[in-house]
C-alpha cells in the first residue's frame, strides 16, 4: 500500500450540491449581497459561505472539518478555504446581511418552486389520511434542544435539565426545506408569543406569493397561546385562507367537558392511510367546553387512547379515574378548499397528528450540522446555523429535482445520501483541456449520482 495517488477525488457527490447552487441562483445571489474584492489572496465570500453548507451536508460539524474535506475538493473548486477565513465570514453576518440573504433564499425558493411544478408529477402536496392536499402549504413549527458541553455565549439551562440552547424553527412540509431558524438562550420559553411570531413571520417571507393563497400552520402545544392564534386568524384576507392546527393542555375545565360527552360520541379515528385505528377515539368538544377571550369559530377535538404502561405515572386523576390518556388539538378548519371530507374530526385528528414528522425534519437537521453549535461565539452559532439551514435546502432540492424518481433516493436522509451519493470516491481525469470525474462504475446508485448530474446541467439557469 502507498499513498503516492493522484486525481482522487473524495466525497465526490459534492459536485452535485455545488452544482445546484449555482444553476438555482444561490452562489450568485448570495454574492450580490456579501463583501467581495479584486485584492490579492480574497477568498470570494458567497462561494465560501456555499462550500461550507456543501461540507455541512457532506458531514463537517465545525469549520476546521469544513476546511479538511474540501482539501478532497481542489481539483474541482479550487484551494480550501481555511477556517481562520470562514470564521470571519461568519462573524461578519450581522442582521442587515441576514435579512439581504433571507431575501436571497426567498428568490432561489422562488425559482426552485417554479422548477417543481415543471417536473413530472408536479409540485410535491401532502396526502393525510387518504387525501391529497392539492394546492395547500403547510408550515411546520417546532423547537428543540442544542445541547452545549461548554459555557458557551447564550447557553444556559434548558426546560428538560440539559444545557445548551433551544431555537424555534418552521419547516416547510411539502418539501422538507426549513423556512427560518431563530437561534435562542437554552432558558427561552417554550410558547413564547413573540418568537412564534418572528419565526411565523419569516417563514412566510420565503414562501412565493403565487403559493400562498391556501396555507395550513401546524404548532404542537407551545402554540396556544391567544397572541398566535388571534394572529393566525388575522392572516386570512380574500386573496389567502390560513388554517391552522394546534396542540392544547388540558385544564381541569376541559376535564369536566370531557366527562359530560356521551359514549355515543366517540369515534374510531383514522390512520394516514384513511383506515381505521383501532383502540383510539375521537369526539368533538367545542361547544361542550366554552372558551372566552379565544377566537370565534375555534374547535376543540379531543382524543383518548389506553395509557400504556410508561405513561400510568403522568396520568391525571381523572384519566386515571376513567382509564383513558386524553390529548385535545384546537383548529379554525370548518372545511379545506378541494378536500372533500375535510370538516369531518377523523381528517382533522389525523391532520394534527402528522405535525409528528416535524420530529424527522429536526432530527434529520441535527444531522446535517446542527447536533452542536461549534464557537463560543454567539455571532459565528448564528452563521453556521444560517449555513446548516443552506445545507438543507440543497439536499432537498437535489432529491426533489433530480432524485424525485428513486424509490431509494427521493426520501432518504443525510446518513442514506452520504453513504450511497455524497461520500462516493471518484477519479478526476483532463483531457482535450476538459475535465471528466470517474465514479465506480459496478457501484449500485451508479446510475442515480449520473442521473442527478445531467438533470442538473439541463435546469435553466435562474435569471
Amino acid at each position: 500500500m502507498s499513498a503516492d495517488g493522484k486525481g482522487l477525488v473524495g466525497h465526490a457527490g459534492a459536485v452535485l450540491l455545488r452544482k445546484l447552487a449555482d444553476r438555482v441562483g444561490l452562489t450568485r445571489g448570495l454574492a450580490g449581497v456579501l463583501p467581495s474584492s479584486t485584492a490579492s489572496g480574497w477568498r470570494e465570500r458567497a462561494a465560501a459561505l456555499v462550500q461550507l453548507a456543501v461540507a455541512i451536508a457532506l458531514g463537517a460539524r465545525s469549520v476546521l472539518e469544513a476546511e479538511q474535506l474540501q482539501l478532497h475538493h481542489q481539483g474541482l473548486f479550487g484551494p480550501a478555504v481555511s477556517d481562520s477565513t470562514m470564521r470571519r465570514v461568519l462573524a461578519g453576518l450581522d442582521e442587515p446581511t441576514l435579512h439581504e440573504i433571507a431575501k436571497v433564499r426567498r428568490r432561489v425558493r422562488r425559482h426552485v418552486w417554479t422548477l417543481l411544478r415543471l417536473r413530472p408529477g408536479g409540485f410535491p402536496h401532502l396526502t393525510v389520511a387518504g387525501r391529497r392536499l392539492k394546492g395547500w402549504i403547510v408550515v411546520d413549527l417546532d423547537a428543540t434542544v442544542i445541547t452545549s458541553a461548554s459555557r458557551k455565549e447564550g447557553a444556559a439551562g434548558t426546560f428538560k435539565g440539559t444545557f445548551g440552547f433551544h431555537p424555534l424553527a418552521g419547516w416547510c412540509a411539502n418539501t422538507g426545506e426549513s423556512l427560518a431558524m431563530e437561534l435562542r438562550p437554552g432558558n427561552a420559553g417554550a410558547n413564547t408569543v413573540e418568537d412564534h411570531l418572528h419565526v411565523l413571520a419569516a417563514c412566510l417571507q420565503q414562501i412565493p406569493r403565487s403559493s400562498q393563497s391556501k396555507l395550513l400552520i401546524r404548532v404542537d402545544g407551545a402554540g396556544a397561546t391567544h397572541g398566535l392564534l388571534q394572529h393566525l386568524e388575522a392572516l386570512n384576507t380574500t386573496r389567502r385562507t390560513v388554517r391552522y392546527t394546534v396542540g392544547w393542555k388540558i385544564t381541569p375545565e376541559d376535564e369536566a367537558a370531557i366527562a359530560q360527552l356521551p359514549e355515543s360520541s366517540w369515534e374510531t379515528s383514522l390512520t394516514q392511510r384513511g383506515e381505521l385505528q383501532e383502540g383510539y377515539q375521537i369526539a368533538e368538544l367545542t361547544g361542550v367546553n366554552t372558551r372566552d377571550g379565544w377566537p370565534d369559530g375555534m374547535r376543540l377535538i379531543v382524543r383518548r387512547v389506553r395509557p400504556s404502561r410508561r405513561q400510568l405515572k403522568k396520568l391525571t386523576a381523572f384519566e386515571q379515574k376513567t382509564g383513558w390518556r386524553y390529548s385535545v388539538t384546537v383548529t379554525n378548519i370548518r372545511h379545506m378548499w378541494g378536500i372533500a371530507g375535510s370538516h369531518q374530526i377523523q381528517f382533522l385528528d389525523a391532520l394534527h397528528r402528522d405535525h409528528a414528522e416535524v420530529e424527522d425534519r429536526i432530527r434529520t437537521g441535527k444531522a446535517m450540522g446542527l447536533h452542536n453549535l461549534p464557537s463560543q461565539s454567539w455571532q459565528i452559532n448564528t452563521g453556521w446555523m444560517l449555513a446548516a439551514n443552506l445545507a438543507a435546502d440543497l439536499d432537498a432540492w437535489l432529491r426533489l429535482l433530480t432524485l424525485h424518481d428513486s424509490e431509494d433516493l427521493a426520501d432518504a436522509e443525510p446518513d442514506t445520501m452520504r453513504f450511497r451519493l455524497y461520500h462516493l470516491p471518484a477519479r478526476l481525469a483532463r483531457h482535450a483541456r476538459r475535465r471528466y470525474l470517474r465514479i465506480e462504475r459496478t457501484w449500485p446508485w451508479a446510475s442515480a449520482f449520473t442521473t442527478s448530474w445531467m438533470r442538473l446541467t439541463r435546469l435553466p439557469t435562474a435569471t
